[in-house]
């Protein structure tokens, strides 16, 4: 099943409550949305708000059976095209990104493979949704892209075996860490505040629930910038596939239903490629993952860096 977060579009007829976001289900082969706000599914959703991190929180595949045996009224369906869908987590609590974990991409910067997982936090207020401007200040230097696959954590996971750790991922989505690499080489390496400008973590534009994804060790990620291919891989060249990474997070503290699990990027990075293709206002990226759409964002030029400080 893929939900999703939206609001209608100016004209779509839900007077003052069209720019409330709202959860919705996409009905398969169909362009329509089940909206979960609708009065009409009221008896389907009780005291839960039709938020998706409050239906993470009481259990998403929980949810996705209920609405599976749910007669619902056309009256709650929305077609797509009258809907701007968002970040399906407006605000998860935090995004925890796994770097150097692609075999392509340390080769092609000569890296040898870490011998743990390097785990960088992000803040959840750097998420932005499908189609909002990815916002790059002027002074923080060369600014890269990194097309990633996204597991959705959907309960507390305390020191979760490799063994369990996959019955804790409530679905996947797509993830963008843009990055400051101009502030991560001024820092040193140290990543808080290349990983953390405004308006650099796009998501979505869907979450899948696990029965949607065959493998997620196996899907094809590409990354284009203004319909150029800057990088063509796939998942099952992790280095520390998703069990690691919510193994090894979750022994040093809590995961919590909403974080949100970034699996890292394969090759083809902006300093590779000649010329260096560092993200410019003015351009798109978008990033394709198999069962999981396309994620697209404009680009904008951002306030500076250091004057807002």
């Amino acid at each position: 099943m893929r939900f999703v977060t939206f609001v209608l579009k100016s004209g779509g007829g839900a007077g003052k409550h069209a720019m409330i976001p709202r959860a919705g289900v996409l009905l398969p082969d169909t362009d329509q949305i089940l909206d979960l706000g609708h009065e009409a599914c009221v008896d389907l959703m009780g005291s839960t708000p039709a938020c998706l991190l409050a239906m993470i929180e009481a259990g998403l595949l929980v949810w996705q059976s209920r609405i599976q045996s749910y007669s619902f009224s056309n009256e709650a369906l929305v077609q797509l095209n009258s809907a701007q869908l968002l970040a399906p987590l407006q605000r998860p609590g935090k995004v925890m990104g796994a770097a150097f974990n692609f075999r392509d991409a340390l080769a092609e910067r000569g890296m040898p493979p870490p011998a743990e997982p390097v785990v960088f936090f992000r803040s959840g207020q750097t998420v932005i949704g499908p189609n909002e401007p990815i916002l790059i200040p002027p002074d923080v230097g060369d600014v890269a892209y990194e097309g990633e696959l996204a597991a959705i954590i959907g309960r507390r996971a305390i020191c979760v075996s490799e063994s369990e750790a996959m019955g804790f991922v409530a679905g996947y989505t797509i993830h963008n860490d843009v990055s400051g690499s101009g502030l991560l080489k001024r820092d040193r390496g140290n990543f808080l505040r290349g990983k953390n400008l405004p308006a650099t973590a796009p998501l979505g534009p869907w979450i899948a629930t696990p029965d949607e994804i065959v493998d997620p060790h196996r899907i094809r990620i590409k990354l284009e910038v203004d319909g150029r291919l800057l990088q063509d891989g796939s998942t099952e060249n992790m280095v520390f596939r998703i069990p690691q990474l919510i193994s090894w997070i979750s022994h040093r503290f809590p995961l919590e239903p909403g974080d949100v699990i970034a699996t890292g990027t394969p090759g083809g990075g902006a300093s590779t490629h000649s010329p260096q293709a560092w993200l410019l206002p003015g351009q798109q990226v978008t990033v394709s993952l198999e069962g999981l759409g396309q994620l697209v964002n404009p680009i904008k030029k951002g306030v500076p860096f250091f004057e807002a400080q």
